[in-house]
């Protein structure tokens, strides 16, 4: 197979697991690929709750590799999170998108250890040290920092409300 090309088993096993996702209860968590590339899925996944991300939404993308499901999936986050393991730019330190990355994996079983990742922190594999020293000194100062980045980036915006008794818009009868 020259480089730069999929293979056809690439692509049948992209049509499964989009198969394998409309039956799986993902509950809150959205997950799919873009309209125009099979290849990039976008997706958000909740704050869990009782976590300190919760009551925030985090989109993020999934770039499917040439050769996957042999390559892992690179994961990155789209929102701003203050988490140890994800750095500013989105990256994501966990074990099953590095060295433990297996073809029986799914994308489905990624969402379900990005939705724990958010609720089990790994201070002794940091992507971001400072994040993971204060978590472990100031457990209190990281949650508050944790819960006021979810509301700053991750809180979803409310739809604008309209007032009825205060339009601007006067009607006039013909």
């Amino acid at each position: 197979m020259p480089p730069g090309v999929s293979s056809p088993m690439t692509i049948k096993r992209i049509h499964r697991e989009i198969a394998d996702l409309k039956k799986e209860d993902l509950g809150p968590i959205v997950l799919g690929p873009s309209e125009d590339d099979l290849y990039l899925w976008k997706g958000s996944i909740p704050g869990p709750e009782g976590s300190v991300y919760e009551g925030g939404v985090y989109i993020f993308e999934v770039n499917l590799p040439l050769d996957y499901p042999f390559s892992a999936p690179h994961v990155t986050f789209k929102t701003r999170i203050y988490h140890m393991n994800i750095s500013e730019q989105g990256n994501i330190c966990i074990d099953i998108l590095k060295h433990n990355w297996s073809p029986a994996l799914s994308l489905f079983k990624v969402m379900l250890s990005l939705s724990s990742l958010l609720t089990d922190l790994n201070p002794k594999d940091p992507l971001v040290p400072a994040i993971a020293t204060q978590f472990v000194r100031n457990r209190k100062t990281h949650d508050s920092t944790a819960r006021q980045w979810t509301e700053m980036f991750a809180r979803p915006k409310p739809p604008p409300s309209v007032n009825r008794e205060k339009s601007d818009i006067t009607f006039h009868k013909l």
